[in-house]
């Protein structure tokens, strides 16, 4: 019987480790945005229209757009959108916990004109 040499299954280890781990990665990526909870964000004078003012903890995509004739952005939890101009869109992914958690457009008297509101986290 022939003895395999100990560097030939020490590497056979390692390339199944890491391709396990490979493998995990892929598959814990897929399975958070699988999860991820989207939302879309219309935004105008002054107001913004949510598809859902409920959403579960987790990830939570806003798609927001706007759909007004002044520049607009939107902000949640510390995180908010570059500033939009008429017909643009941008995207803005944010871990939620349980909670209710305040939105607005940063820009100067936007939110004082109506441009906020509370999302709740369940």
């Amino acid at each position: 019987m022939k003895r395999t040499p100990l560097i030939a299954v020490l590497t056979t280890f390692v390339l199944t480790v890491l391709v396990v781990g490979v493998l995990a990665a892929v598959g814990s990526a897929k399975s958070s945005s699988a999860t991820a909870t989207k939302v879309t964000v219309a935004a105008s004078e002054f107001k913004f229209v949510l598809s859902k003012k409920r959403v579960p903890h987790g990830t939570v995509v806003f798609v927001v757009t706007n759909r007004g004739t002044a520049a607009h952005d939107f902000k949640i939890k510390g995180k908010k959108t570059p500033l939009l101009a008429p017909g643009k869109s941008a995207t803005l992914t944010v871990v939620l916990p349980k909670g209710k958690f305040p939105y607005m457009c940063t820009v100067p008297g936007h939110a004082a004109a109506g441009m906020k509101g509370v999302l709740t986290v369940t």
